[in-house]
């Protein structure tokens, strides 16, 4: 009984332990997650609807920095379309941070700049919300936030 326990104890200890390790993306992973988010960054700049619903899920959404949540790929794409428009200018992303949470889902921290027309810049923070499905990664949510102050 006691021997039990004290097994039954460790094996706890070890599986707790073990799931709460972060998994390190390897180089292709890195890669391919970097690539994905210039394809995004190119198809909003270019308005490129092919290119965008092809690295959306079905079902992404998206919480932008007005605090207004798109939900679904029409909705979103219709949305980052018409924001595009709207504010028109050059936007960057530069990616400061992957983890993943396993082999196949991943949060991508990025710096979000959009330099206007009338040569202000505007500075945010994006997080996209990255699966990997049918051999390739795409993007299932993305949240834009304004720092503050």
């Amino acid at each position: 009984m006691k021997n039990s326990l004290i097994l039954l104890l460790l094996s706890n200890f070890i599986v707790t332990n073990l799931s709460a390790q972060e998994i390190t993306p390897g180089k292709k992973q890195t890669k391919d997650i970097h690539s994905l988010i210039e394809d995004y960054s190119k198809a909003r700049e270019n308005k490129d609807t092919v290119l965008l619903s092809h690295i959306l899920t079905e079902d992404i959404d998206q919480l932008v920095s007005s605090g207004k949540w798109r939900k679904g790929k029409e909705e979103s794409m219709k949305g980052m379309l018409q924001s595009s428009k709207n504010n028109p200018g050059t936007r960057t992303l530069k990616i400061e941070n992957i983890r993943l949470l396993n082999p196949q889902c991943a949060i991508v921290d990025a710096r979000y700049e959009i330099k206007n027309t009338n040569g202000t810049t505007r500075k945010m923070w994006s997080s996209f919300i990255v699966v990997f499905s049918e051999d390739e990664w795409k993007i299932s949510a993305i949240r834009n936030m304004l720092p503050a102050g």
